[in-house]
C-alpha cells in the first residue's frame, strides 16, 4: 500500500486524483536511499581497507658510532743516555724493519770499556787456570782458589755491564713499521729521555669508539664492524670487535669499545676520524611493515590481520625501525595481509573489505590509494544524507 498525505486523502474524497510524489533530492526514493545505507560500500557496511602480504626480508641490526684511528702499535723513540748523534739510519717517513738501527750515538769511550772488561777477564780466567793447578798439587790454599773464581765471575758481570751501556748508544727499530719526522739531525748533543722519531705499525689499525650503556649486553668481542673514513667517501674497511672496556663511564653513561681492521690498501692514518657501524644482528627473514600498520595501545603495540573478510587485531613486538618501516618480531608469518590504511577499522572482528592487495612492503600503489578517496567520499556524501 502506497502511504499517502492528509491532502491526497481529501482529495480522494472530493474525487480527485491524489497528486504525483514528487521524487526526493538526489533523484532516489527512501526505499532507494535505505538500499544504499546497506550497500557494500555504505557506512553499515565493511570497511575499505589497503594491505600488504608480508614477505620475508633480510634485517641487519646495527649500532653506530664514530671514534678514532690508532696505530696496532705505536712507539715515540728517546734516548737512555747522554751523547753525540753520529748516525741516522733511516729517511723520514720510510719502512724500518725490526732490528735496523734508526739513531747511533758517539760510542768510543764505551768501546773501550767493553775492550777493557774483556782483557781483564781474560786475565782473571788465566789466573784461575793455574790457581787450580797449583790446587790440585797442594801447593795454594783453597781460599786462594774461591778468590781466583770470585775475580772472574766479577770481572764478566762488568763485561756484561760495559756492554750494556754501549748497546744503550744504538736506538733500534722495535718492531716493523713506518718512522715518522725526526727531531733530531747528525751532531746534536742529546739529554736522556730528548724525542728522537715516533714508528707506528700501519699494516693494522685499531679503532676506538664509544657506545651507550644499553648496548652493553648486544656487544660482544668477534662481531664484525664497517668503518668509513671522512677522508676516504665511498671507501668501506671491514674489521672485529676485538675488546670491550668491562666498566662502564660513570660520566657518560658509555662504553668504550676498540676494533680492529687491516688496513689494505694502506691509505687509512692513524689518528683519522672514523665513522663505525656494528653489527649485532643479522636476520634474513623478518617481516617489515609501513609505520601506519602499527596501533599502539599504551606499552603495547597490534596490527590488524584480515582473515575471511574480518580485521583480526595481532599483539607483536617491534623491532629495528628504517626508512618509513618497522620490523615485527612475533605473532606474524609470510603470505598475512596486515592492514595499513583503513580508518574504520576500530575493533577485532570487524568486516572489512580489501581495496587492492598488494604484495611489496612499502607505499600503496597510487590506484589502490584513489579507491580509498572514493570509497571515503561516497561513505561521507551517504553521512550527510542520512
Amino acid at each position: 500500500l502506497l502511504q499517502r498525505s492528509p491532502s491526497d486523502l481529501v482529495a480522494s474524497a472530493n474525487g480527485k486524483a491524489p497528486a504525483p510524489t514528487a521524487p526526493q533530492a538526489g533523484g532516489k526514493s527512501p526505499e532507494a536511499k535505505g538500499e544504499m545505507k546497506k550497500g557494500p560500500g555504505g557506512p553499515g557496511g565493511p570497511a575499505p581497507v589497503e594491505v600488504i602480504s608480508l614477505v620475508p626480508q633480510r634485517v641487519v641490526e646495527e649500532l653506530q658510532a664514530v671514534g678514532t684511528l690508532r696505530s696496532n702499535q705505536s712507539v715515540l723513540l728517546r734516548t737512555e743516555v747522554t751523547g753525540r748523534v753520529e748516525k741516522i739510519g733511516f729517511r723520514d717517513g720510510a719502512a724500518v724493519k725490526q732490528g735496523q738501527l734508526l739513531i747511533g750515538l758517539d760510542a768510543a769511550l764505551n768501546e773501550a770499556e767493553v775492550a777493557q772488561a774483556k782483557a781483564e777477564l781474560e786475565l782473571a780466567k788465566a789466573n784461575l787456570k793455574r790457581t787450580a793447578d797449583l790446587a790440585s798439587k797442594n801447593f795454594v790454599s783453597g781460599s786462594a782458589q774461591d778468590t781466583a773464581e770470585s775475580n772472574v765471575q766479577v770481572l764478566a758481570a762488568r763485561l756484561q755491564l760495559a756492554q750494556a751501556r754501549l748497546a744503550k748508544m744504538r736506538v733500534l727499530a722495535p718492531f716493523d713499521g713506518v718512522v715518522g719526522i725526526r727531531a733530531v739531525s747528525v751532531g746534536d748533543v742529546v739529554r736522556d729521555g730528548t724525542d728522537l722519531v715516533n714508528v707506528e705499525d700501519i699494516s693494522r689499525l685499531k679503532v676506538d669508539f664509544r657506545l651507550p650503556e644499553r648496548a652493553f649486553t648486544q656487544l660482544k668481542a668477534g662481531l664484525p664492524i664497517e668503518v668509513t673514513a671522512d677522508a676516504l667517501p665511498g671507501v668501506t674497511y671491514r674489521g672485529r670487535i676485538d675488546a670491550i672496556n668491562p666498566r662502564i663511564d660513570a660520566a657518560g653513561r658509555s662504553l668504550e669499545v676498540r676494533a680492529e681492521l687491516p688496513n689494505t690498501d694502506g691509505r687509512l692514518r692513524p689518528g683519522m676520524f672514523a665513522r663505525v657501524r656494528v653489527v649485532v644482528a643479522d636476520r634474513p627473514s623478518a617481516y617489515l611493515v609501513p609505520e601506519e600498520a602499527i596501533v599502539p595501545q599504551g606499552d603495547s603495540f597490534f596490527v590488524f590481520r584480515v582473515v575471511d573478510g574480518l580485521a583480526r587485531r595481532v599483539p607483536v613486538k617491534l623491532g629495528v625501525r628504517r626508512e618509513g618501516q618497522v620490523e615485527l618480531l612475533d605473532n606474524v608469518k609470510a603470505g598475512d595481509r596486515i592492514v595499513t590504511a583503513g580508518v574504520r577499522v576500530q575493533r577485532d572482528g570487524q568486516p572489512v573489505r580489501v581495496l587492492e592487495p598488494h604484495g611489496a612492503v612499502g607505499g600503496a600503489p597510487a590506484a589502490a590509494s584513489g579507491q580509498m578517496k572514493k570509497a571515503e567520499s561516497a561513505d561521507g556524501k551517504a553521512a550527510g544524507n542520512k
